[in-house]
């Protein structure tokens, strides 16, 4: 297997090897964390090329990044009979004035994106519904597959009762809605921490700096995050665009209880009460482990 992968602003490819697998990680151009346009094209192309002519599937994820889609246009072109599944991860337009421009003529990109697919993932019913909606000639190839949580999740239990801290990990980007957390947070009497990166992340720190009960943390290792997340009052979500949001998934498997949007509710099929201002408290779904989500890839996704 191998992996190919996006490294902004790097000047070339590199190459490593992590449990067996090949990565490749690409030079690209990632302005505000944005685009990931690949550098070194025809190199690229090269190597697509040859992974594609040996590869029984080609998997790309996300229409949102131009590395993903142009590399899949690439290995199709070069390996017409390897089969090409996409997984959109789609939110359907960008989330700034000038990246919304951008996908007027970017939507014809990833229409030929869909065409040139074998199978279209989506990873909830609702991003199946946009998808459909958008693309109405991949509707016959969409496969809706729901992504699933590591085991080392399902082995854990909420253990926040007492605690006086809510907690959101993933992103910060301004269609987060991370402000919402932090008002809600302190009208609850309660801190909030916030584990991630992103281009939003110092408006949001200068914002939360007015209400001084915010914590902002670089990524964690992973069993630190899944210590804090076990020891939260509450996980919070308030994102008004997601195709599905593993770290709500995460939260709900372990039984945290977990303030999230309309959007974040119907993307996890979860059962909850709404509480105001567009957010609901979500208490269960019904979510997979990656075992019994990548049994259903090969069955529905990958198997010719």
């Amino acid at each position: 297997m191998t992996v190919l992968a996006g490294e902004p602003d790097a000047e070339k490819p590199r190459e490593e090897e992590i449990n067996g697998v090949r990565f490749v990680r690409w030079p690209t151009w990632s302005p505000g964390g944005a685009y990931h346009a690949p550098r070194r094209q025809r190199e690229l192309q090269k190597l697509l090329k040859e992974l594609a002519s040996s590869a029984d599937v080609v998997h790309a994820h996300s229409a949102h990044t131009v590395l993903t889609v142009i590399s899949a246009l690439y290995a199709k072109k070069a390996a017409p009979d390897t089969k090409l599944v996409v997984t959109l991860h789609y939110h359907g337009t960008g989330h700034t004035a000038v990246r919304k421009l951008l996908w007027i003529p970017w939507r014809r990109v990833v229409t030929e994106f869909v065409e040139a697919a074998d199978k279209v993932h989506a990873v909830s019913f609702k991003e199946a519904e946009l998808v459909q909606s958008h693309y109405p000639s991949g509707a016959g190839k969409l496969v809706v597959i729901p992504h699933g949580v590591e085991e080392d999740v399902v082995e854990r239990r909420w253990k926040g009762q007492e605690s006086d801290y809510m907690m959101y990990a993933g992103r910060i980007e301004r269609y987060k809605r991370l402000e919402l957390a932090v008002e809600l947070a302190k009208k609850m009497g309660l801190k909030l921490l916030i584990i991630g990166e992103g281009p939003h992340k110092e408006k949001l720190r200068k914002y939360a700096e007015r209400y001084g009960n915010t914590e902002l943390l670089s990524p964690q290792p992973r069993h630190k995050y899944l210590d804090l997340l076990a020891q939260a009052r509450y996980a919070v979500n308030p994102s008004a665009h997601e195709a599905f949001s593993i770290f709500t998934a995460e939260a709900l498997v372990m039984g945290v209880p977990t303030i999230a949007s309309a959007t974040i509710k119907e993307t996890l099929v979860a059962l909850g009460e709404e509480i105001g201002n567009g957010l609901w408290l979500l208490k269960e779904a019904k979510i997979s482990t990656w075992n019994e989500t990548v049994a259903q890839y090969v069955d529905k996704l990958y198997r010719k």
